[in-house]
C-alpha cells in the first residue's frame, strides 16, 4: 500500500486478527534475510577480489597449418570436353590416379596423327640441315682449290715476269752492244773513206765500210726493237698477275657468299627444326594432359563440371579435392583494436562447434570440453571482412585436438591476456576500456631494453 490516501485504513482497521499477517510480520524473518544480504555481500566483496583472466575472442573456423594441406579444386590447363568420368565423390584417390579423360576442342590440335606429322617436318628440316652442312663442305674445298690454283697461277705469272725481266737485260746488253757496233762501223767508214780521198784505199773498201755501216745500224734498230718488246712483256706480266688476283678474289668471294648463303639457310633450318621439336614436345605434353590426374592424395569432394560431353575453358574449375593427410589448424579474425594483444606463440582456447564445453571466459582453467592452441602467424594487412586473420596450430603439449575433426568447421577462440581483479574488469567493461596493453615476457621492446 503507498498510503497516499486520505482516509488511511491502517489506522483504523487493526490486522492482528488475521493469520496471514501473523506470520509474515514475525521480527524472525527481518533477521533471516538481512543475514542472507550480508552473506550475500561478503560472497560479491570475495568476488570482487577473485582473479580475472582478460581474453580477447574471436570467430573462424577450421583449416590446415600446410598451405599444401588444404581444399583444393582441379583445373584443366586447357579447353576441352568431358569424355568420362574414372571416380565418383566421396572416392579416394591417390596422387596420379586418372579423375577424368577429356577431349580436344580447339580445331588446330584435332588432327590424331599431329605429333607424328610434326616430327615428320622436324625430321624433314633435319635432312635439310645435313644438306646445307654438306654444301658449306663441298664450298669450303672448292675455296681452297681456288686458293691453290691462284696460287700456281701467280707463281706461273711470277716466273713469267721474272723471265722477262731477264729477257729485258739480254736485249739491253744486245742494244748497248749494236751501239758499240755501230760507232766502229762509223770510225772504220770514215777512216777508209779518208784514206780513199788519200788514195790509200780503193773506193770499193769504201762501199764495203758504208754497207757495213747500214747492216750495223739496221741490227741496232732491231736490237732496240727487241728491248722495246721485251719491256712490253713485263708489262704484260705484271698485268696478268694482276689479272690473276683479281679473277680468282672474285671467283673465291663468289664461293664464300655462297658458303654464308648456305650457313644462312643451315641457321634458318635449324631454328625452324628447334620450334618443331618444341612444337612436337609441346603436343605430345598436350596430349597428356588429356588425362586430369590427383595432385596428391586424397578425397574427392565434389564435381564442379559434371556430366559426359560438357565443355569447359582453361583454367575452369573441374573438381574439388580435400588432401587425405593434413595437421589442423584454427582460422580466426579479431578486431584491429584488439590486434596488439596478440603475440606470436602465445595460448589461445578454442570451442569447436558440434563438440559439447563449457566455458567461463574469465575463469579458463574451470572450463571444460575447450582445447589450447598456440598463434603461429598473425596478418599484416586487413582481410575484407575489416578484421585481421590469425591462424592458430595445435599445442602438442596439452590435449590433443579431437580426431573427427573436419576443415571448413566453426571455431570460437578466446586469446588469455593479463590476470586482473572482477572489479577491475567489471569497471573496464563498464568504461567500454580495451584489455591491457602488455608485452609478454622475452618480447620486450628494443626502447625497454635499453
Amino acid at each position: 500500500m503507498l498510503n497516499i490516501s486520505n482516509n488511511q485504513l491502517n489506522k483504523k482497521v487493526t490486522l492482528d486478527g488475521y493469520v496471514a499477517s501473523s506470520k509474515a510480520f514475525k521480527p524472525r524473518h527481518y533477521k533471516i534475510f538481512n543475514r542472507f544480504l550480508l552473506v550475500f555481500a561478503f560472497v560479491m566483496l570475495v568476488f570482487l577480489f577473485l582473479p580475472w583472466t582478460q581474453n580477447v575472442s574471436g570467430k573462424g573456423f577450421v583449416t590446415t597449418l600446410a598451405l599444401g594441406q588444404r581444399p583444393q579444386t582441379i583445373q584443366s590447363p586447357i579447353p576441352g570436353r568431358i569424355e568420362r568420368w574414372f571416380v565418383q565423390e566421396g572416392d579416394f584417390v591417390k596422387k596420379g590416379d586418372t579423375i577424368l579423360f577429356i577431349s580436344e576442342i580447339k580445331n588446330e590440335y584435332q588432327d590424331p596423327q599431329l605429333v607424328k606429322r610434326t616430327e615428320q617436318q622436324r625430321d624433314a628440316k633435319s635432312r635439310s640441315v645435313v644438306s646445307y652442312q654438306n654444301k658449306i663442305g663441298a664450298l669450303e674445298n672448292q675455296v681452297s682449290a681456288l686458293e691453290n690454283e691462284r696460287a700456281l697461277k701467280l707463281s706461273q705469272a711470277k716466273n713469267k715476269l721474272a723471265q722477262s725481266y731477264l729477257k729485258v737485260k739480254s736485249d739491253s746488253i744486245d742494244f748497248q752492244a749494236a751501239k758499240t757496233n755501230i760507232e766502229i762501223a762509223e770510225r772504220q767508214y770514215n777512216r777508209t773513206l779518208t784514206l780513199q780521198k788519200e788514195g790509200l784505199k780503193a773506193v770499193i773498201d769504201v762501199e764495203a765500210k758504208r754497207l757495213k755501216l747500214r747492216e750495223t745500224q739496221a741490227k741496232l734498230v732491231s736490237q732496240e726493237n727487241k728491248l722495246l718488246v721485251s719491256r712490253n712483256e713485263v708489262i704484260n706480266a705484271q698485268l696478268e698477275i694482276n689479272r690473276v688476283t683479281a679473277a680468282y678474289a672474285d671467283k673465291i668471294a663468289k664461293s664464300q657468299s655462297d658458303r654464308y648463303t648456305a650457313e644462312s639457310g643451315q641457321f634458318e633450318a635449324e631454328a625452324q627444326v628447334s620450334k618443331l621439336e618444341s612444337q612436337a614436345t609441346n603436343y605430345q605434353m598436350r596430349n597428356a594432359m588429356y588425362y586430369i590426374t590427383a595432385p596428391q592424395d586424397g578425397y574427392i569432394n565434389k564435381a564442379i563440371r559434371g556430366g559426359i560431353g560438357e565443355t569447359f575453358k582453361e583454367g575452369e574449375k573441374i573438381v574439388g579435392i580435400m588432401p587425405a593427410n593434413y595437421k589442423l589448424a584454427v582460422e580466426t579474425f579479431v578486431n584491429p583494436i584488439d590486434l596488439p594483444l596478440i603475440h606470436l606463440g602465445e595460448e589461445v582456447r578454442i570451442q569447436f562447434d558440434g563438440w559439447p564445453a563449457i566455458f567461463f571466459s574469465g575463469w579458463p582453467n574451470a572450463s571444460f570440453g575447450t582445447y589450447a592452441g598456440k598463434i603461429v602467424a598473425i596478418e599484416t594487412f586487413i582481410s575484407a571482412n575489416g578484421k585481421f586473420r590469425v591462424l592458430i596450430a595445435p599445442d602438442d603439449e596439452q590435449v590433443a585436438w579431437p580426431k573427427n575433426m573436419r576443415v571448413g568447421s566453426g571455431a570460437n577462440t578466446i586469446s588469455l591476456l593479463e590476470d586482473v581483479p572482477v572489479w577491475f574488469e567489471i569497471w573496464r567493461q563498464l568504461n567500454g576500456f580495451p584489455p591491457n596493453y602488455y608485452q609478454p615476457e622475452g618480447k620486450e621492446t628494443n626502447k625497454s631494453k635499453k
